[in-house]
Formats: structure tokens, sequence, C-alpha cells
């Protein structure tokens, strides 16, 4: 049976993916050409229109994943049909204003929310609706649970409830604190400004990545059909995205005067909670067997290729972490390349692997549609693509390190650097349209239809 919420929600997340790649490519574009599109897309705008659309792509995914998993780990519908709603049409609309301010150049945020500050407050709104719906379902369940004395209290809870139930929890909290900038206190004192801020955003990225990893660990059980969610490894994987969300920022703070220990904590917890999520894909993919492969094949190689770039963003991650070196490289390309091989390599094909998974499970695509045969080439123009890409980021970045290092101005290094950047800007329209070959069968009305 469809679930008509979650897939709305699926719609609008791979709109969004399209669009965040697409704006990805122009602000690329504007590297080779940086007036060519001034008056129209201008860089100061492209760049925030692409990181909201980006963040729509993973919270707009993730919450497809959490409304579709959650009725059945519970075996009944969610608390309020009309809050799911709610929450759809407001975080809608909300995207609609942001969008227009972008367009109408009303910035007045950072980071991630460029936005108007007032805008924040719907978002909160939505925000607590599926909080109310998410807990309230829990309850229900373990109320009723008790009352029919089915032994529930007995059994261990799959850790991707306790990520789902955290991510959702903190994130509210650090979308709160992301705006302790508008007091004076924190906002007149810059070294107590940049640590609230760095601390803020690096939570809400711990928020998003333990609702992410939640649901990579339910499609690996639902797949393999073993439990590995009760298992030590997986709460010793949730104990660290804990612990990453409250102190794994902090290996951010060279530039501040901390202690070094706070830094290497930081980044000690960061890197283990890549590694034990890799070792547990490894270990997963020697479970399944070549007819389970078969049965949710696309999911199986989005998941495998997450393992691949979380072991890719892993190794960069020690290197770019070296005190002697992230002198150098923090703000360059090289930290581009390490964002988004969090966010297109790990967060994105993990959201992928949960996105199909949800069409097989509903009936809504199979193995045999011949739109899949374009979506399996499409992982393969995606994925390849995307290594060239951020290979190109890497060296773009270390070129830049050495040339700042010799002393030469700006305007002589971006002019050396222009064939990467061409080869920055073409690597990104092969992603875009292994991305576009992707998603577009499941776009196309004939396995897509929302309303029948």
């Amino acid at each position: 049976m469809k679930n008509k919420i979650s897939l709305l929600f699926i719609y609008l997340s791979l709109i969004s993916l399209l669009f965040a790649v697409l704006l990805g490519c122009l602000a690329s574009f504007q590297y080779i050409y940086p007036n060519a599109l001034t008056g129209i897309l201008s860089f100061q705008m492209l760049r925030p229109l692409h990181v909201s659309m980006v963040i729509a792509w993973i919270f707009s995914s993730a919450l497809a994943g959490i409304y579709y998993y959650l009725p059945k780990i519970v075996n009944r519908p969610m608390y309020s049909k009309k809050l799911t709603y709610f929450h759809l049409q407001v975080f809608v609309i909300t995207g609609l204003l942001i969008l227009y301010s972008y367009f109408t150049k009303s910035f007045g945020g950072r980071e991630y929310w460029a936005f108007p500050p007032y805008l924040s407050i719907p978002i909160l709104v939505s925000w607590l609706f599926l909080i109310v719906n998410f807990f309230m379902t829990l309850l229900n369940y373990v109320l009723f649970s008790l009352s029919e004395n089915t032994g529930f209290m007995k059994t261990r809870i799959p850790v991707y409830i306790w990520m789902w139930s955290v991510g959702i929890l903190f994130f509210f909290f650090t979308f709160i604190e992301s705006y302790l900038w508008l007091i004076p206190y924190f906002r007149e004192n810059i070294v107590r400004d940049i640590m609230v801020q760095w601390k803020s955003y690096g939570s809400l990225v711990g928020s998003w990545n333990l609702l992410v990893y939640g649901t990579a660990l339910y499609v690996m059980d639902k797949i393999s059909g073993k439990s590995i969610s009760i298992g030590k490894m997986a709460y010793f994987l949730f104990f660290l995205g804990l612990t990453n969300l409250i102190l794994g920022w902090s290996h951010h703070l060279y530039i501040l005067p901390t202690a070094k220990w706070i830094r290497y904590v930081g980044y000690a917890i960061s890197m283990s909670e890549l590694l034990i999520l890799a070792r547990m894909i490894w270990l997963w993919k020697k479970t399944i067997k070549p007819p389970e492969k078969g049965k949710y094949y696309l999911p199986y190689l989005f998941l495998i290729s997450a393992d691949f770039w979380i072991i890719c963003n892993l190794v960069l991650a020690i290197i770019m972490s070296v005190p002697a070196l992230n002198i150098y490289t923090h703000g360059t390309h090289i930290t581009v390349a390490h964002t988004m091989g969090s966010t297109i390599g790990i967060n994105s094909m993990i959201l992928l692997a949960s996105i199909f998974y949800i069409l097989y499970d509903s009936k809504i695509i199979s193995e045999e549609d011949k739109g899949m045969q374009v979506s399996k080439k499409g992982f393969w123009i995606m994925n390849v693509s995307f290594f060239i890409f951020w290979i190109n980021l890497i060296i773009i970045g270390v070129l830049k390190s050495y040339y700042s290092f010799k002393g030469l101005h700006h305007q002589q290094i971006m002019n050396l650097l222009s064939p990467y950047f061409i080869g920055f800007f073409i690597t990104g329209i092969c992603l875009f349209i292994g991305v576009l070959c992707v998603v577009f069968p499941i776009l196309n009305k004939k396995y897509f239809n929302l309303f029948s």
C-alpha cells in the first residue's frame, strides 16, 4: 500500500536534488566566466540557493524514510495524519519563501541559513509537528505493547529508533542555538561568536547524520533479513554519533585560541564514527546472497557506494586535519571536497538507497522496469563523474595552497587554476547527467503516480 506523505516527500526531495546539482554546476561555471551570469544569478545568490536545495534534499528524503518506516516498525499509523500534511505544507511554503528571499536579494542569516531570520520560525513550527507526531506514535506503541503484555520491554530496541529520536530532538535545539548570534552578547565578541556558530552548525550536521545513518541501518536490516541494528557495533555507532553531535564540531576550531586536546577529541570522534559505519556496511555486504541483491539491487548498489565514499572521505579527513597542513588547506577546495564527499558520497548515496527501497517495497518500481536500467547506468555515471570531480577539487585545493605559500596574489592563482576549473565544470555537468538518469524514471508518471 502506498504511503502518500512519504511519496510526496520523496518527490520533493528528488526535485531538490536535481536543482541542487544544477545550481552547483552554474556556480562552477562562474569560476571560468565570473561575469557570465551577473545580474541574473550571481555567485552570491547561487551559493545560498545551492546550499538550501542540498539541505532540502537531505531533510525531505530523510523524512520520507521516517514517515514510511515508523508505521511499519510499530505496526500502526502515525499518531496524526493531519500533522504529517501540515509538516509537508509548512516545509514547502517556507522553502518557497526562502527561495523568493534569495531572488529578491533579501539575505540576513549565516552559513546554511542565509535567509532572513524570521523565516526560521515556520521551520521550528514544522519541526515541532514532527516531534509531536514521532514521539506520540512511539508512546502509543509502547503503551499498547504494555497493555497487551507483548514482551516489548524484554526486547532490545533497534538502534535506528534511538538515532532518529536523538537526531530529531537535537536538530530542534541546535537550530535554535544557531541563531544565538542575534543576541548582542554572542555577536559582539568574535571568539564567542565563531565558537557558538561552529558548535551549532557542527551539531546540526551531527543531527542529520543520525537521521541518515539510522535510515541506512533500517534499509540494511530489511535487505539482508537480519537484525544488525540491535548488535553491539550498531549501538557503538550510535554512541559515537551522539558524542560527535555534542563534541565533533571542535576539530573545526584551529583558528580559535582553544586547548589542543579539544580539537583532537573532536577529530578522533568524527573519524571513529565514519570508520565504524564503513565497517558495518562492509560486514553487512558479506551477508547478502545474490538473490537478495537482485531483489533490491539499486538500494544495495547505493549502500556499497556509500561505503566506498566513507573510506575516501575518511582518508582525506585524516590528511587535512593534520594541524600543519590544515593551516594551508582550511577554506580551500580541499575543504569543499571533504564537504561534498560527505554530502554526495555518503549521505546522498544512503538516502538514494532508502528512496529506491521504499519504491521497491511500495511496488511502484521493480527490477524488470526498463526505467531501472536507465537508473543503473545513471548510478555509474554519477559515481565515476563524482570521483573525478572530487579528485579535481583536491588538486585545486593543493595547488591553491602551494601558490598562496609562494606569495602569488589571488588573480594570479585563479588564472593558473583555470584549466582545473574547466574540468570542475565538465565533471559537474556529467554528475548532473548521472543524477538525472537515476531520478528521471522515478519522476516519470509511469512509475510515480502519487494520486492513483
